[in-house]
């Protein structure tokens, strides 16, 4: 893996160890030389995953639409490239098509619309490209627990639930990512 697509919340959230987690994963990152595609914040988990990986050298490349660039262009930004998009469609296709894995961090709504993009993606057949939940403090265990829940009721399949690769620990997480094997259907039929 060479570029990993990280989504996460542009705020800090309340328990410290989500900071800890996107720098832990910044740095897990640059020890096996993975770039970074993300959504070009500056603030929250995005900015700490962003700049911890800047501080060891990586390479950070952020996505981000007009919008909320005229909002923060005055601001400072840590990227190695800074590509601005037309729209939050645009930038997720954007991203999507830069990255050979995703990877989401605790964060809000746009979190998690964007993962669930990506396994819709994956379902369909648009990227064959591992995904995964870096769970810090059990943050995704709800979520989790709803994908089990889908699966029982047909409304998921069994096999796009085990393509998802869930760690609370950043390293364990990227040496699985690394080393799944997605082999699914072009498209994966309903239940």
């Amino acid at each position: 893996m060479g570029t990993l697509c990280v989504f996460c919340g542009s705020s800090d959230g309340k328990a410290p160890a989500y900071l800890e987690g996107a720098a832990a994963l910044a740095l897990a990152m640059a020890k096996r030389d993975i770039d970074l595609v993300y959504g070009g914040g500056g603030r929250g988990l995005m900015g700490k995953v962003a700049a911890t990986l800047k501080k060891a050298n990586g390479t950070v490349t952020g996505i981000i639409p007009t919008r909320l660039y005229d909002m923060v262009k005055h601001i400072e930004h840590v990227e190695d490239e800074l590509i601005v998009v037309a729209d939050m469609h645009a930038r997720k296709a954007t991203m999507y098509e830069r990255s050979d894995a995703f990877v989401a961090l605790p964060g809000g709504i746009g979190t998690l619309e964007e993962v669930m993009e990506a396994l819709t993606w994956l379902q369909l057949g648009y990227h064959c490209k591992p995904i995964g939940l870096l769970n810090t403090e059990g943050f995704y265990d709800s979520l989790i627990d709803l994908l089990h829940h889908m699966v029982d009721q047909g409304f998921l399949r069994k096999i796009l639930f085990d393509a998802l690769v869930v760690s609370a620990d950043p390293d364990d997480l990227l040496e699985k990512l690394c080393s799944v094997d997605l082999d699914l259907p072009l498209k994966i039929e309903h239940p």
